[in-house]
């Protein structure tokens, strides 16, 4: 997406043809299943029931990009590790509409991304410490999933999973509660998240944030920033393989 454009609810002419701007977008919700690198995009814009022009041009910049990039998709291949590694990220207040932050993350197994996803949080978040709690908290509970999800095939996890996050307020929060107090109006996630920190089931880790790799499942990212993503969200072109 355009780093420049802003996208509002009302903006400019709206297109006469919005069945068909939905009926586009259905069949690029199911091609995100496989394509992390659309997947903020195409969740931002099926926030527009009344598409204007505007959002529409934005369809077809993703239709043009993906006629640049059919060769590309998720290679997976062989893992010498069964280690359990999440991205999670927020974009604090990011929506402009409603102000509400956007989550993000993407878990890997070893080398391998097999889950992933972008969504709106629910509430309006006071700062930006609590945008990504909230999204550290979200990432937990497809961790956990994922987790017993393995466990039932059998597959052993050579480490505990660990979530890296490039807040530091939320390893402190996620691990000292002298900070309890001062964030109350997360309690639950607060409790959720250090509950599993203290039985030794998750370790949430600090990271950079050049290295957090689930800045693209959160904001727009201009051209050389969204391709050096690419690889490392494990999208590449069947032409290299």
């Amino acid at each position: 997406m355009s780093t420049s454009t802003k996208l509002l609810l009302d903006d400019g002419a709206p297109k006469t043809d919005g069945k068909e701007y939905r009926s586009v977008l259905g069949k690029l919700q199911y091609l995100s299943f496989t394509r992390p690198d659309i997947t903020y995009s195409v969740n931002k814009l099926t926030q527009f029931n009344s598409p204007f022009v505007v959002h529409w041009k934005a369809v077809k910049r993703i239709l043009r990009y993906l006629k640049e990039t059919s060769q590309h998709g998720i290679r997976i291949s062989p893992q010498p590790s069964t280690a359990l590694y999440t991205y999670a990220d927020a974009d604090w207040a990011g929506d402009i509409n409603d102000r509400r932050s956007i989550s993000g993350y993407i878990v890997y197994l070893g080398m391998t991304p097999i889950s992933w996803c972008s969504r709106k949080q629910p509430t309006v978040s006071r700062s930006s410490t609590e945008a990504e709690y909230r999204a550290v908290a979200s990432a937990l509970s497809e961790t956990n999933w994922i987790t017993h999800l393995l466990k039932d095939h059998h597959v052993t996890l050579s480490a505990a999973p660990t979530i890296l996050c490039d807040n530091l307020g939320v390893t402190y929060f996620a691990e000292n509660p002298v900070h309890h107090t001062k964030m109350k109006h997360l309690e639950v996630d607060l409790h959720f998240v250090r509950n599993q920190v203290r039985s030794g089931l998750v370790r949430i880790s600090h990271i950079h944030s050049a290295d957090q790799l689930a800045d693209p499942l959160t904001k727009p990212l201009s051209k050389p920033a969204f391709q050096r993503m690419l690889p490392k969200l494990g999208v590449v072109s069947s032409r290299l393989t």
